[in-house]
């Protein structure tokens, strides 16, 4: 049974939404079942309606539709009768393609309309070619007056005077040579033309790829030039020095308590070891419990831990300073888990190992010329790590720069 197009597809769209609860589907059918709703009726329509030939698959989409009610729409209501095919379908279906041709009839009132109109503009277009062809012959006929005209001028003057007709052919054959050397010179401004095209492209070429180049040259340059200015600045923070304060004859004094080299690698106050901390790369190690000992001496081992962490993780935080705790554990076999700030390293030296000597390698684990400071008030590792090239800090300096609590 052939199907009108409007019905034929709401029997595709009515078959693609009950797909999924279909038993036993060919593969085909399969596939397009499994896409989502909105694309079954528009992506799987070909296999749909070319699986409906299978009389016992459409009864089986049919049963599945009869749980929906039927709807009032002619196109709808035909296409569920022909998929449902329950008691008096064909009667159902028979009505609704009546309906549906009844409400096609203004359709067809409006297609004779626009006939009328293509025929009235037609009628237009015959009348207007008929006048642009009567203008044509008229042109034709004052261009054919004019040409006898011409030929009876030329006709007259050469019956004039016989030296006419000479001028004349001299005349024609000097146009032809002048039209001539007119195309040969029109061939040599084209080829001319085209050079000049080619020459202008290669020209903006190399401008490209001059500026391009000049562009990388000048990248190239203000890199180098940051970079130059980056190392100025680190070295000019490197190499600069603390306020001066005292009295020339202080160096005299500061000769005779101790000797030169030692009070070289020690920060004397919080000013100055701020001065070191801000530093590009400064390594700060801090002797764990020598520092929170001294701080809070009546505390218990693991509420100065933690004091000093807290303390220590603004000092951190403004100054960007890698920054490393090494408490002492070498008579214990346990670790406690210590929570560290960001920035802070906690290290507990190894059963049997003190943390004078694990401060000892950090410090000859450094590079020569970095920024090192650990702080310490043991005078046998302020000595170590001065030799070794760092600088030793006394707690009272760290005091200043930290905040106790």
């Amino acid at each position: 049974m052939a199907l009108p197009e409007q019905v034929r597809e709401r029997v595709v769209t009515y078959a693609a939404s009950v797909l999924p609860d279909v038993p036993t589907l060919p593969p085909a059918l399969r596939r397009v079942a499994m896409f989502a709703p909105a694309r079954r009726a528009r992506l799987g329509a070909v296999a749909i309606l070319a699986a409906l030939a299978d009389e016992e698959l459409r009864a089986r989409i049919g049963l599945q539709l009869r749980s929906r009610p039927a709807p009032d729409a002619p196109a709808e209501a035909a296409a569920y009768a022909w998929l449902a095919r329950d008691d008096g379908w064909q009667e159902r279906y028979d009505a609704a393609l009546a309906a549906l041709q009844t409400l096609g009839a203004p359709d067809q009132d409006e297609a004779g309309r626009l006939r009328t109109r293509v025929e009235r503009l037609e009628v237009e277009l015959t009348s207007v070619r008929a006048d642009r062809k009567a203008r044509l012959e008229e042109l034709k006929s004052e261009n054919a007056a004019l040409r006898r005209k011409l030929g009876d001028f030329r006709a007259t003057a050469r019956q004039t005077t016989a030296g006419h007709d000479e001028a004349l052919a001299k005349a024609e054959a000097a146009r032809d040579e002048a039209e001539a050397q007119v195309a040969v010179h029109e061939r040599a401004l084209r080829q001319l033309r085209a050079q000049v095209d080619r020459l202008e492209a290669a020209a903006a070429l190399e401008r490209r790829t001059a500026k391009s180049a000049e562009q990388e040259g000048s990248v190239r340059a203000r890199f180098l030039l940051d970079a130059l200015l980056d190392a100025a600045s680190g070295l000019r923070r490197e190499l600069a020095l603390p306020a001066v304060d005292g009295a020339p004859s202080d160096a005299v004094e500061g000769a005779l308590s101790g000797p030169a080299a030692e009070r070289q690698g020690r920060v004397q106050s919080a000013a100055h070891l701020q001065q070191f901390l801000s530093m590009p790369r400064a390594r700060l190690i801090v002797d764990g419990y020598n520092v929170s000992k001294s701080l809070w001496p009546t505390s218990t081992l693991e509420a100065q831990r933690s004091r000093l962490l807290q303390a220590l993780a603004p000092l951190v935080a403004r100054t960007g300073a890698e920054t490393t705790v090494v408490f002492d554990a070498a008579s214990s076999g346990a670790r406690p888990v210590v929570p560290a700030p960001r920035g802070v390293k906690v290290v507990f030296s190894p059963q049997g190992v003190i943390a004078d000597d694990v401060i000892r390698d950090l410090v000859g684990a450094e590079p020569v010329g970095r920024v090192v400071l650990v702080v310490s008030d043991d005078q046998q590792v302020a000595r170590d790590v001065m030799t070794a090239g760092a600088r030793a800090v006394p707690v009272t300096a760290l005091h200043g720069v930290i905040d106790r609590g």
